[in-house]
């Protein structure tokens, strides 16, 4: 199977490149290499490679700065999925694979988020997603995934983890906030799912996945102090403080409450993802390791 992959260079492109099954036959492209946002040169990186499926892991992520670059956040998170859509839509048979986020939602919700539940995101960045989710599922309809997923972290590359594991060794004591909640997920985990639609060409629509539990951001810090230290990567106990939202304001209003129900996608992929600290453990142990 041929396979497409866009945003190579990111986190999931990343872990979606090194987790290939051995028979797929890939081309991948970074954002230097392919600007989503630009349907002539998609139009045309589609038609050169005439792939089976497309698995869109490109994105524009600054969740705080989106709110002063609607047009840019827009341009690659909305746009850039529908010009993909429309470039793989005149491909018969071919497939797009196209990564959202927990952020589509406003948080207000007691329960994890079904696949189905209404969204009403917060942000230009939830926004700008949620356009790119409906695009692509309105131009190809049933040879469409989206797979929605939350608070993405890897060994490398810009994410929570590696930003507090820089704090925590500068400053020796973090603030965290811990009235949002939702699921920290390992890139390897989504590359994981991501790879298993892949196999399933009948499977469609929007699934949920990520690591399995539910934690604050005060609680993501607080493993990766007590986890780095037990690693080795922190040479200090590190004190974790809990904050509040109104404590820490940001440019972007984040959901209070973004936890994903991924009990359909595990039934329908046959893959139980890990609880996520023991993903945490096993990406600080790869970080410790290089």
């Amino acid at each position: 199977m041929k396979v497409l992959i866009t945003g190579a260079s990111g986190q999931v492109g990343r872990a979606l490149l090194s987790s290939a099954p051995s028979l797929v036959e890939l081309r991948s492209l970074t954002r230097t290499q392919l600007d989503i946002s630009d349907a002539a040169a998609v139009r045309a990186a589609v038609a050169a490679f005439q792939p089976a499926l497309v698995i869109n892991a490109a994105a524009y992520t600054a969740v705080d700065k989106a709110e002063s670059e609607p047009e840019l956040a827009t341009a690659i998170n909305a746009q850039g999925p529908r010009n993909l859509a429309q470039a793989v839509h005149a491909l018969p048979g071919s497939r797009l694979l196209h990564i959202s986020t927990d952020y589509v939602f406003d948080g207000a919700a007691s329960e994890p988020y079904q696949p189905t539940d209404a969204t009403h995101p917060l942000s230009v960045y939830g926004r700008s997603k949620l356009l790119g989710e409906r695009a692509v599922l309105e131009i190809l309809g049933e040879r469409a995934v989206v797979l929605r997923t939350a608070w993405v972290y890897a060994a490398q590359g810009k994410n929570f983890l590696l930003t507090m594991l820089r704090l925590m060794r500068e400053r020796g004591a973090v603030r965290v906030v811990a009235d949002q909640y939702g699921t920290p997920t390992s890139a390897e985990s989504i590359a994981r799912a991501l790879w298993a639609i892949a196999q399933r060409p009948k499977l469609h629509g929007i699934l949920h996945w990520t690591d399995a539990g539910k934690a604050s951001w005060y609680d993501f810090a607080l493993a990766i102090a007590e986890e780095g230290h037990a690693a080795g990567l922190l040479s200090m106990q590190v004190k974790v403080t809990p904050i509040t939202t109104a404590d820490y304001p940001t440019a972007a209003h984040r959901p209070a409450n973004s936890a994903l129900d991924t009990r359909a996608s595990i039934a329908q992929l046959g893959l139980a993802p890990p609880p996520w600290r023991d993903n945490l453990r096993a990406t600080l142990a790869h970080i410790g390791a290089a």
